[in-house]
């Protein structure tokens, strides 16, 4: 038998979307670093009056974390503050409610992992736009993909991070 280096391999199970961004938070640990979490409060049915579904995240990955942090002052000032974003490793937690109406319930808190945050818009305004990847090319039958121009891969990058960067002081 020869020994060769078995490389695993794992099923993804993503949420994608787009909610609210609140309770943008550092979580202290008592051996290692502390750790970025926050809420998101998903929006889905009817677009006249959609549900609600609330995740707590540990968000993953130093890009998402950064745009998080950047969130920070706009969700304390309040504002509605509005992201696309991919959640992985969705993990349903029971918890016991300790005051209000349903004192004493058992309810469940949707854990999950923050991935990947698609566009940030505060208050309206787009503030942020994350470049294709080109995981939308890869999902397109062989006879609709186009080969893009190398050169047009990283045009907006710029401008949305100047628009970012504008919107800093919200």
């Amino acid at each position: 038998m020869s020994n060769t280096n078995a490389q695993k391999s794992y099923f993804d199970l993503h949420i994608t979307g787009f909610g609210y961004l609140n309770r943008i938070r550092e979580v202290p640990i008592r051996k290692g670093s502390p750790f970025v979490a926050c809420d998101i409060v998903a929006l889905h049915g009817d677009a006249e009056s959609p549900e609600k579904t609330r995740f707590d995240c540990k968000v993953s990955g130093s890009e998402a974390e950064k745009l998080i942090r950047r969130c920070m002052p706009a969700v304390g000032a309040e504002k509605k503050v509005l992201i696309g974003f991919r959640l992985g490793d969705l993990n349903p937690e029971p918890f016991t409610y300790q005051s209000g109406k349903k004192q004493g319930q058992t309810g469940i808190s949707l854990k999950s992992r923050l991935l990947f945050v698609s566009w940030i818009k505060v208050d309206g305004v787009m503030v942020y736009k994350a470049e294709p990847k080109g995981d939308a090319q890869d999902h397109q039958p062989v006879a609709d993909q186009q080969p893009q121009p190398v050169a047009q891969s990283h045009q907006a990058e710029p401008r949305c991070q100047d628009q970012f960067d504008d919107a800093a002081s919200f």
